[in-house]
């Protein structure tokens, strides 16, 4: 019974850590949280307002990655977005929030292709670096069919892919790091105009609590995601600094994505105490049980298996115990 309880435990918990999850993606969606993002890490958009970008750059309403759908592959379109993306030798790779974005200063409307990934866990088990620019070359080739056909390679938008870590190890905290595509001369001199090769960025956000980054605007951004996606700060207070410090309009959406993230962040929290409580009873009569047998065993000089027996301790925890006390 007890397994069992643990058990729906953990997986109510990984239920509402989905649902947490998800809630932070939708956070991110918000168009006005996208244009402190593409302020302050790119480029494009560094002498534009956030309210310019929020309500003239961002095309559309951005995609929020959800349980994933096969594309329709019988009504193909030369332009489209996704939050997904598959082929049959690779399966299929899931984006968090992706959208497209008007680039401001040129004489033609550029698109760039902007993917926002949440990274809650940084130490996945591989280089993190390694999964962003796979996901930033797999939107570039997903292109094809979509924004060129045949060899019209000029129709390539560039793309971005935007990694924010709430959690990263300490010498990633308060860091915003840039990867792109240079030009290098090695023998000789060429100069190549510079949209036919930057065509992918990846930016990697990793923040902290404080969020004390030495360049002021880079320490905004950071502020404000770690603020967002904290799960120590109010509810109310995040409204507060929303608005005040950021100039932030609450729309409903994020009010109800608000609301959902405090709360499931509170029954997460309170889960895992519950599970670590639960898991430190179990290693409590663990050890009071070692003991027992142990000290039965030294003071008679029976075998394991008697003094189990002799104890009442459960068949099925024997061969348990019996390895345990070998090992001691």
């Amino acid at each position: 019974m007890e397994v069992e309880t643990t058990l729906a435990g953990t997986i109510d918990t990984a239920g509402e850590n989905a649902k947490y999850d998800a809630a932070c993606k939708r956070l991110l969606s918000e168009k006005y949280i996208l244009a402190w993002i593409m302020k302050s890490c790119l480029a494009e958009y560094q002498d534009c307002t956030v309210k310019e970008i929020a309500e003239k750059y961002v095309e559309g309403q951005p995609s929020v990655e959800s349980i994933p759908v096969a594309p329709d592959k019988t009504n193909p379109v030369i332009r489209g977005l996704r939050t997904e993306d598959s082929s049959q030798t690779e399966g299929t790779i899931t984006f968090d929030v992706r959208f497209y974005a008007y680039a401001p200063g040129t004489k033609e409307l550029i698109r760039l292709i902007i993917n926002v990934e949440s990274q809650l866990k940084y130490n996945a088990g591989y280089p993190l670096l390694k999964r962003a620019i796979f996901y930033g070359s797999r939107m570039i080739s997903s292109q094809y069919g979509t924004e060129f056909t045949n060899a019209e390679y000029s129709g390539i938008c560039k793309v971005y892919s935007i990694w924010i870590c709430p959690s990263p190890p300490e010498h990633h905290q308060n860091t915003i790091t840039r990867y792109r595509i240079a030009e290098e001369n090695i023998v000789g001199y060429v100069k190549e105009a510079v949209e036919n090769y930057d065509l992918m960025t990846v930016i990697v956000l990793g923040l902290s609590e404080l969020a004390e980054a030495e360049d002021e605007e880079s320490a905004g951004i950071l502020r404000l995601l770690s603020v967002l996606l904290s799960s120590e700060i109010a509810e109310s207070e995040k409204k507060r600094i929303l608005r005040d410090d950021y100039a932030i309009p609450i729309t409903e959406t994020m009010e109800r994505s608000l609301t959902e993230m405090c709360n499931l962040s509170q029954g997460v929290e309170e889960k895992g105490i519950a599970k670590g409580l639960a898991k430190g009873r179990a290693e409590g009569r663990t050890e009071t049980s070692l003991s027992l047998i142990r000290n039965l065993m030294d003071s008679t000089g029976l075998a394991v298996e008697k003094a189990m027996a002799m104890l009442k301790i459960p068949e099925e925890d024997r061969a348990k115990y019996a390895e345990l006390l070998a090992k001691q």
